[in-house]
């Protein structure tokens, strides 16, 4: 388990990202394994900008749901759906 211990972060990341992508995913349609997985990391930074910068606030706390990372994944998915939505429209 000690070796896993500096990779955490990433393995933590990357099932945010499929969780959160998956969300967006189910929400929008479409979208196979890796595109989740890459929207989903996108949609993290995107929404953990949006956080930052103060232009988004989530309304509830999603921790009582799933503890310690409910409201990374909430603000995950609001990005990754985010991301879809502008891949839509640049799309077009």
């Amino acid at each position: 388990m000690a070796q896993l211990q500096p990779y955490m972060p990433w393995i933590i990341m990357a099932v945010n990202g499929l969780i959160a992508g998956w969300l967006a995913g189910l929400l929008l349609g479409g979208g196979g394994l890796i595109r989740n997985l890459i929207v989903g990391i996108i949609g993290a930074f995107i929404g953990g900008a949006l956080v930052q910068a103060g232009l988004l606030k989530l309304p509830y706390d999603f921790n009582t749901i799933i503890p310690a990372f409910g409201n990374q994944i909430a603000v995950s998915t609001i990005g990754a759906l985010l991301v879809i939505i502008l891949a839509r429209i640049i799309g077009r």
